[in-house]
């Protein structure tokens, strides 16, 4: 067994997709449109790899009341980027960028060295090594 895909509801899917592209070098498939659902979407992924994101949106989704961290259901993603470096790099690249850093680079308690950012929409993002 193995995740096939993880989705995401977003506002503006052109820069979620941008963001995905430009700083983590995914790929992206042509744009999935259902005129008679109002539906769009994308799929992401990185090279030689088999598991997705799904980016979706459709102007009837609704803002959730509180996001991230402290609430049920999912928390983040974590996309690993090879090495302790690459994550300080990387992680320095978005804060210049204008991300906001939720986490700063760190080894947690469960052996893991990672910094979180906030995505184009908030979501967070667990760089890892």
């Amino acid at each position: 067994m193995k995740i096939e895909h993880i989705a995401i509801w977003v506002r503006n899917l052109e820069e979620v997709k941008s963001f995905y592209m430009k700083y983590f070098n995914m790929k992206c498939n042509e744009k999935y449109s259902n005129t008679k659902k109002n539906f769009s979407s994308y799929f992401l992924s990185f090279e030689g790899e088999t598991s997705r994101i799904e980016i979706m949106s459709r102007p009837d989704i609704t803002e959730a009341e509180s996001k991230n961290a402290y609430t049920f259901g999912l928390t983040h993603l974590s996309i690993s980027i090879g090495d302790k470096k690459k994550v300080d790099e990387l992680t320095e690249r978005l804060r210049r960028d204008g991300y906001k850093i939720v986490g700063e680079p760190r080894t947690t308690g469960d052996g893991y060295y990672e910094s979180v950012v906030e995505d184009s929409e908030g979501n967070w993002i667990e760089i890892t090594e």
